[in-house]
């Protein structure tokens, strides 16, 4: 049997980072097994399903690497094999018509909790013949009244429901559309899926389910649900948690690998690593390794396996993105991959990484004035004036390495520490008291940039 997963979002809203470890651990699952990976979006729900979301679904999942097999199904669609599960489960006696008005369910539920019991619909139409033109009505299944249903769940173990538990759900509606448990059998059983990973806030779906995959005499797929992502306050996932769409920290600057990487780590394990490729985790990953506990969400943590990622990077694979987050042209300026070689080592993102490479390719325009406070003095502008006729003096010479030498040798002949010249030169170069050593910043901008930029700043600061 080839094993077939699925991940079915639904339309109403973005993919977040639960939706996103879900469609991941369906994906590794799938993988893992020389599977195969399918794309279902939920989409019945017409009122409330857009194309924007639908796009966000796909882009985040695109970003992520998660790849499907088949183009994805629109379940919309399908709506017609729908009515005719609903159809059969009729002819065969395992649903019926209920014409109880909203009235009619109202009081009934207000007498059972009178009574103390849980309120549920008590299957009063169970054994009605007649069927009223007039009247509206929605079909129902008719679920045992005896016996268990259990999950059989890959993650949390076996789970037991009592059958009285569970009352006769609706499987079409008053205007003829089909409901959710309906419909998610329905095109689970048509796409031939054998394992179905999702969220644990399905759980009390899956022994309906379970009844209506019988009732229908379809195989029974297994089931694996993962526990929730809670915040690390132990609170439900909420945005103050970063429970924002997966598209946003592709914005934020970042790496796919790094997100791949940190969700499954949230609530697999495999030992104490932290660090997986995405064909170690192919390789390594099962449901059986899949914790039954809560995962806590942990921004640091995500920070961290960021900036693992972006100091193991080629250079060269990170051009496109930087040059995004940029947002200044490059051409004439030093070559992107050697400024990134340079910056990754000290950056968490790509936004990081991209700030501290702007200046490289757009000359300040102004200066940080607590920097200047702290770093020019009367004594600053001698030693600059000295520094520029070094340059000067370089010609076809220069190289990060001269500069630096020439600022070391003109402190020591000054009495003062190299930091007495370097920061002014930095702070003159970039804009501000932060860049990559000094030697490598004006390798990389090259001389006759780097006495134009000294130059103009002298004349805008000396004269203030």
């Amino acid at each position: 049997m080839k094993v077939r997963t699925r991940f079915a979002p639904s339309p109403t809203g973005m993919l977040h980072i639960g939706g996103a470890r879900t469609a991941l651990f369906s994906w590794l699952y799938a993988r893992h097994h020389g599977g195969e990976f399918v794309l279902r979006i939920e989409d019945t729900d017409r009122e409330r399903s857009t194309e924007e979301a639908t796009q966000v679904i796909l882009d985040g999942l695109s970003w992520l690497g998660l790849d499907w097999d088949e183009p994805p199904v629109f379940q919309h669609a399908r709506q017609a094999e729908h009515i005719l599960a609903v159809e059969q489960l009729l002819e065969e006696g395992h649903a019926y018509r209920c014409y109880c008005t909203r009235e009619e369910l109202d009081a009934m539920r207000d007498e059972q909790r009178a009574r103390g019991e849980k309120p549920k619909y008590d299957g009063r139409c169970r054994h009605r013949s007649d069927r009223p033109a007039d009247m509206p009505y929605v079909v129902r299944f008719r679920s045992p009244d005896i016996g268990q249903t259990v999950v059989r769940d890959k993650v949390l173990g076996d789970v037991v429901f009592d059958n009285a538990e569970l009352d006769d759900l609706i499987l079409l509606r008053s205007d003829g559309t089909p409901t959710y448990n309906l419909a998610v059998v329905a095109d689970d059983a048509a796409m031939g899926i054998t394992h179905v990973v999702r969220g644990s806030d399905h759980l009390n779906n899956t022994p309906r389910q379970i009844q209506l995959y019988e009732a229908l005499g379809l195989p029974v797929p297994s089931f694996a649900h993962i526990p929730l992502i809670h915040g690390p306050d132990g609170a439900k996932m909420s945005k103050r948690h970063g429970a924002v769409a997966v598209t946003e920290y592709r914005d934020k600057g970042y790496l796919a690998d790094a997100l791949v990487n940190y969700l499954a780590r949230l609530g697999w394990s495999h030992g104490d690593e932290e660090v997986f490729s995405r064909e170690q985790l192919i390789e390594l990953f099962d449901l059986a390794q899949v914790g039954k506990t809560a995962a806590r969400f942990d921004q640091q943590k995500l920070d961290w396996l960021n900036a693992v990622y972006l100091r193991q990077a080629a250079p060269a694979s990170l051009q496109e993105d930087v040059r995004r987050f940029l947002g200044v042209p490059t051409d004439g300026g030093p070559e992107l991959s050697q400024v990134i070689a340079v910056l990754q080592e000290r950056s968490k993102s790509l936004v990081e990484l991209a700030d501290g490479a702007r200046f490289f390719y757009q000359a300040p325009t102004h200066y940080d004035e607590k920097a200047v406070r702290k770093h020019f003095r009367d004594t600053t502008w001698p030693l600059l004036a000295s520094f520029i006729e070094r340059l000067e003096a370089m010609g076809a010479s220069f190289s990060g390495e001269a500069a630096h030498a020439a600022i070391r040798e003109i402190c020591e002949a000054a009495g003062v520490g190299m930091g007495k010249l370097a920061q002014p030169v930095r702070i003159l170069l970039s804009g501000g008291p932060v860049s990559p050593p000094i030697d490598q910043t004006l390798a990389l901008l090259g001389r006759e940039e780097a006495l134009q930029r000294i130059r103009r700043g002298i004349e805008r600061l000396h004269t203030a």
